[in-house]
């Protein structure tokens, strides 16, 4: 992977590029974390992992700090491997009692959720997956017998904000 360096980058810009490269050398991908503030839950998201392994970015949005990077290297691990994820699908296996599901993230939310991608692909072009876990009760954010608040907190980044490439209850969770 060649650096990106522009003069009308900032230094900051390019010590970041510099950031995400290493990381993605190292690591396979990079991981970048944005803490919760108060306009909304923090985040996680995959640089490099388009770039590298021709599978989508992806985000996670609303989990503890500690476990948001272990899902994103757990997902990017497994798509440069071969599988293929499925949205609207139920996925057990990524942590012990507590169910996954993957959407496509509409475009209007890139710059706010993968920000710091631009940097790898200023145009704005790839795909991108929104990893959605249920509470450990198995209760996902658009569904009624939801706890108070975990909509909020854990917003599905589509257009309406709710499951668009499934139906819940129909055929997805």
């Amino acid at each position: 992977m060649a650096a990106v360096t522009s003069p009308a980058l900032s230094a900051e810009d390019q010590s970041l590029i510099a950031w995400i490269e290493a990381q993605a050398r190292e690591r396979g991908n990079a991981v970048i974390s944005v803490a919760s503030d108060d306009e909304g839950a923090g985040y996680c998201f995959t640089a490099c992992a388009w770039a590298l392994h021709n599978v989508p970015e992806a985000v996670v949005v609303g989990l503890p700090e500690q476990m948001a990077p272990v899902l994103l290297d757990a997902y990017v691990d497994r798509a440069a491997n071969g599988e293929i994820f499925e949205v609207g699908k139920r996925y057990d296996d990524f942590f012990d009692g507590a169910p996954v599901v993957f959407e496509r993230v509409a475009k209007g939310h890139y710059l706010e959720y993968f920000g710091s991608a631009f940097l790898v692909y200023p145009d704005g072009d790839f795909p991108a997956l929104q990893l959605i876990v249920a509470t450990p009760e198995g209760h996902f954010p658009w569904q009624d017998t939801a706890p108070d608040g975990f909509a909020q907190w854990q917003p599905v980044l589509t257009e309406s904000g709710l499951p668009e490439s499934w139906t819940p209850g129909v055929d997805g969770p």
